[in-house]
């Protein structure tokens, strides 16, 4: 049974190098490690080489680590359900990590209570068509002549913590980072529009354990804040609270208000945008061009804002690494 308000945990991981590879802080590392060591099993999602996402079944380090970082479209389940209710009749320890509604769907699936199952569920801003994604990425290789290689949906390496950049790799050894898919995404346009009606939009979540980017670290805990990554962590109830104990020794971690820490996706539902069956005719009858500059944030209106955007980075990177940047950026 969940309480009826979470306790809340800013975190992040000890090893840096843990949390370099992580989206934010690394909890989803430490809560997987713990699970891993003791002969259990890991369902994430990950991004496939065709640039889908996928949920699998990891019972190692490396699978595991393909479920880090972010992945800003639909997650296809296929028969997951079906392989987390074989590991847990067969008393395996299991870790499902998810949106809330795929958590949800996993217990309403199960039927009954399992004792060796976790659920972490993400705080989840919305899923955006993965029709549009596509479109996105045909667009991309169009543009930059070349199929693309790998995909980093935020780049936190080259563009902080943050900042939300999404990175493309290409075959012809070029990189393009953009934020024409992030600007669609947070326009609310392309989400499902089961999402404008989420009942999971509050601080009340089905996971044990939820976790999210800690946005608003700045007044939570403003000494956290390195931009390099903070998680929040939601802890839910009892089976969380036992969990986020035994991992503590390999985190900095702090507890903090709720109410420093409520973030959009926490207090409700994103509205459909007015402008949301408009889109969908420019995008269904126009060229992905033309949707960029009118929904994606480039075009003349925001070439000042991208311009000063440049600028800084580079003299960020003069000054602190004495180099050049050799991504350029849509």
């Amino acid at each position: 049974m969940n309480w009826k308000q979470p306790k809340v945990y800013a975190v992040k991981h000890k090893d840096e190098a843990t949390r370099v590879a992580s989206r934010s802080g690394g909890i989803f590392t430490a809560l997987s490690d713990q699970v891993l060591s003791n002969g259990g099993v890991v369902y994430g999602c990950v991004l496939t080489d065709k640039f889908d996402a996928v949920h699998i079944r990891a019972d190692n380090e490396k699978d595991r680590n393909r479920m880090r970082g972010s992945k800003y479209i639909q997650s296809k389940l296929g028969d997951t359900f079906k392989s987390v209710k074989a590991d847990l009749d067969a008393q395996n320890s299991v870790l499902f990590s998810g949106t809330s509604c795929q958590v949800a769907g996993l217990k309403k699936y199960l039927g009954k209570e399992y004792d060796n199952l976790f659920c972490v569920d993400i705080v989840c801003h919305g899923v955006p068509s993965k029709k549009v994604w596509n479109a996105y990425l045909r667009w991309q290789k169009q543009k930059n002549h070349s199929e693309i290689a790998s995909v980093d949906f935020r780049n936190k390496k080259d563009f902080g913590w943050h900042d939300h950049v999404e990175t493309l790799y290409f075959e012809n050894g070029k990189s393009m980072s953009s934020r024409v898919f992030k600007e669609l995404f947070y326009g609310h346009t392309v989400l499902r529009p089961s999402c404008y009606e989420c009942p999971y939009k509050s601080v009340i979540h089905p996971g044990d354990i939820t976790i999210a980017d800690y946005w608003g670290i700045e007044k939570a805990a403003p000494e956290f804040d390195d931009n390099k990554g903070v998680s929040l962590v939601l802890v839910n109830n009892e089976a969380g609270e036992k969990a986020f104990e035994k991992v503590k020794e390999g985190l900095i971690w702090k507890q903090t208000k709720l109410e420093d820490s409520m973030q959009p996706p926490l207090k409700s539902p994103f509205p459909k945008p007015d402008n949301r069956e408009r889109f969908w005719s420019d995008f269904e009858n126009k060229s992905f061009e033309y949707v960029a500059k009118k929904y994606g944030g480039i075009g003349f209106k925001n070439d000042a804002k991208s311009f000063m955007r440049k600028i800084k980075r580079k003299i960020k990177k003069l000054v602190v690494k004495g180099g050049k940047s050799n991504t350029s950026t849509i």
